[in-house]
């Protein structure tokens, strides 16, 4: 049984942990069950949507507030917004998921919850290569804060399961939850 019910599922985690590789997973996996589905991708946004924002603490919470605010509209109007972005502060996540709740909006927060040591081994985009070699500084996680979820609607160790593991276990979360 779909649902027309839209819903901002957030993955937060540090760089590499593996968030949008499991968003896209279980993006389509929606789709092939004849949902509306968005990624927002962090990476897509920060050229388009917050292109000239830096990473300090007031620029990442604007980030994360223009994202959030894009997710709910989308949510808002029937489609899942897999929103795979760091988002490093837990206030600036409590403000989204206030916003959605003020809207009535489903809001699902996820914990990729790799290690950093997976995650510098992993190394998607060459960032921890690049802060190890002094080319780069304030790397989420590393020497920069990350504020890990304290209580998540799903953790996910992506380290200890496959991609599809790990999306089937979010799947799984949405069914649960009368989204998917």
């Amino acid at each position: 049984m779909t649902t027309d019910q839209g819903a901002t599922i957030w993955l937060t985690g540090l760089p590499s942990a593996g968030k949008t590789t499991i968003a896209y997973e279980l993006a389509d996996r929606l789709r092939g069950e004849g949902h509306r589905v968005e990624v927002l991708d962090g990476d897509e946004i920060r050229e388009f949507l917050s292109k000239g924002l830096g990473f300090t603490r007031e620029d990442r919470l604007t980030n994360v507030q223009r994202i959030g605010f894009v997710a709910e509209l989308l949510a808002s109007n029937g489609v899942k917004a897999l929103v795979p972005v760091i988002a490093p502060y837990a206030d600036s996540r409590e403000a989204v998921r206030k916003r959605h709740q003020s809207e009535g909006t489903a809001y699902l927060e996820v914990h990729v919850a790799t290690p950093v040591e997976v995650c510098s081994v992993r190394d998607v985009k060459g960032l921890y290569a690049k802060q190890a070699a002094g080319e780069i500084s304030g790397l989420t996680g590393v020497d920069d804060p990350y504020e890990a979820p304290e209580s998540p609607d799903l953790r996910i160790e992506s380290h200890e399961q496959t991609v599809q593991e790990s999306a089937a276990a979010l799947h799984a979360l949405l069914t649960e939850r009368g989204l998917a």
